[in-house]
């Protein structure tokens, strides 16, 4: 063990490990250690005891260190590699959550380089209310003062997605990141989608489903509980507030806890596999700022893949209501994400989430051929931050014109681009409820029709899309295109 290593200035008592299960028990045993001591000092100050001088309680800190002979660029690696030679590191929390993802992204660096894994205590402080939550509920002004006398709180100026946003320089000595987030953005993410969507984050799974319309919940939960039953793979659905459906003994499904009483603003649904790979649906509501909050915290789980499966407004005299709109390319009029990401950087298609969108739609519908491509367009959603896009036509006719746009919505281009951004597979697939241009506006009669034949059909096609991925293997998903030329090594 050494107090300091020459390219982490920032780390303390570091351990070298060569062995990704050695790394991570270590940095379980850090983890533990820091929140087992805010928690007691948490207790003493309850009791009235106030701390001068408190004892660090840091996330703990892993780093690598790449020599230039033991780069071995590959071609087709696409994450778990360094690509230039240096110092590495990153905070990491919660191992109890992230044991899978961290004992992946360590492997695979030992394996591509041939390096030791330094794990230690970072300088970086948990802050308190991230491992004790209700210790900051109802406190009033003056006791919030006295806690931050002995506890870190949430400082927001170390809190931004620079390294995710490719802005991101390393002060001369400190080393590159090592991964997207630093812990402390990730516990902020966790708290976040605690409060959006009612459930606590260790239940979601890693193949997501964002809708904007509570139907698809209705026939989600109705699908969940059918395949919890069946006992095929799926063993557990949980809903906002926690209570969980499981199949008991003699074959009847049994639940533990009770369903929230008022839904959260976006709540979450969870069909859970043993393994993670399961799918978790958000219900995120209407507009490209909620698609934009709940993709700014589900990135930190690093999903393998989510997907937008809600409604749009056709533009084609050729389409009708309750047609499927593939999309695969997006105008990006929402605008929330010009600064993070800006409106010129293309977003691409990620090619083999089309191919299983139009695999599943082939399987679901039983369409090929000129049905299928009668059924189903491919091409261009226009998504806008404007409900009411319809009283501009004039103003909007020709730039929709121009894009060759096929849709309107007003989540999909969001969506795409925080996928882009923060390197998560994506794709869309949406469902035309009305044709304002054409003068098929959503009337109550024909929105029920529509809502009534196509929800649970375009459900399953979702969910049969991320099943397929599933079964492809995510090394397939993860593609080299959502990866840049100066790329932190964890996925």
């Amino acid at each position: 063990m050494v107090a300091a290593r020459e390219g982490h200035p920032g780390a303390r008592d570091l351990v070298a490990c060569r062995d990704p299960d050695e790394a991570l028990s270590r940095v379980r045993a850090l983890y533990a250690a820091a929140a087992d001591g805010i928690r007691a000092r948490l207790a003493r100050f309850a009791a009235g005891a106030r701390e001068a001088d408190p004892p660090a309680a840091s996330y703990p800190y892993v780093g690598i260190d790449v020599p230039a002979g033991a780069l071995n660029i590959d071609a087709r690696v696409a994450y778990g590699a360094a690509l230039d030679a240096g110092s590495y590191a990153s905070t990491l929390t919660r191992p109890d959550l992230f044991a899978s993802y961290y004992r992946d992204q360590f492997r695979r660096i030992v394996a591509h380089h041939g390096v030791e894994l330094l794990v230690g205590t970072s300088d970086s402080p948990i802050p308190l209310p991230f491992v004790a939550e209700r210790a900051v509920e109802g406190i009033a002004e003056p006791d919030v003062r006295a806690l931050q006398q002995v506890f870190a709180l949430p400082d927001l100026s170390r809190i931004d997605d620079a390294i995710a946003n490719g802005a991101h320089r390393p002060a001369p000595g400190a080393p590159r990141p090592l991964a997207l987030f630093t812990a402390e953005r990730v516990d902020y993410s966790l708290q976040r989608l605690r409060h959006y969507t009612g459930t606590d984050p260790a239940h979601a799974q890693r193949f997501v489903l964002l809708t904007n319309y509570q139907r698809y919940v209705d026939a989600f939960r109705a699908f969940a509980l059918e395949r919890v039953a069946r006992g095929d793979g799926y063993d557990a659905f949980v809903e906002p507030g926690g209570a969980t459906t499981r199949r008991g003994a003699g074959g009847a499904l049994e639940t533990d806890g009770t369903p929230a009483a008022h839904l959260p603003q976006m709540p979450a649904y969870h069909l859970a596999r043993a393994d993670g790979d399961g799918i978790t649906l958000v219900n995120i509501g209407v507009g490209p700022s909620n698609a934009k909050t709940i993709t700014d915290h589900l990135a930190v789980l690093r999903p393998h893949c989510w997907l937008m499966v809600g409604h749009c407004a056709g533009l084609r005299r050729s389409q009708f209501l309750g047609d499927y709109v593939l999309a695969h390319a997006y105008v990006r009029d929402d605008h929330v994400l010009d600064r993070d990401l800006p409106p010129e950087i293309a977003v691409p298609a990620i090619a083999e989430v089309q191919v299983a969108l139009q695999q599943a739609v082939e399987g679901v519908t039983g369409l090929a051929g000129v049905d299928m491509k009668t059924r189903m367009r491919t091409g261009t959603v226009f998504t806008t931050d404007d409900r009411n896009w319809e009283l501009r036509h004039a103003g909007l006719f020709e730039r929709l014109n121009q894009a060759r746009a096929i849709a309107v919505d007003m989540e999909s281009a969001t969506i795409a681009a925080n996928g882009f951004r923060f390197r998560v597979p994506y794709g869309t697939l949406l469902c035309v409820s009305d044709k304002p241009m054409h003068g098929e506006i959503k009337l109550p009669g024909m929105a029920s029709r529509m809502y009534r034949e196509r929800i649970d059909q375009h459900l399953l096609v979702g969910i049969r899309a991320l099943e397929l991925l599933r079964e492809g293997g995510v090394e397939r998903l993860h593609s080299r295109k959502l990866r840049s030329f100066d790329e932190p090594p964890f996925r």
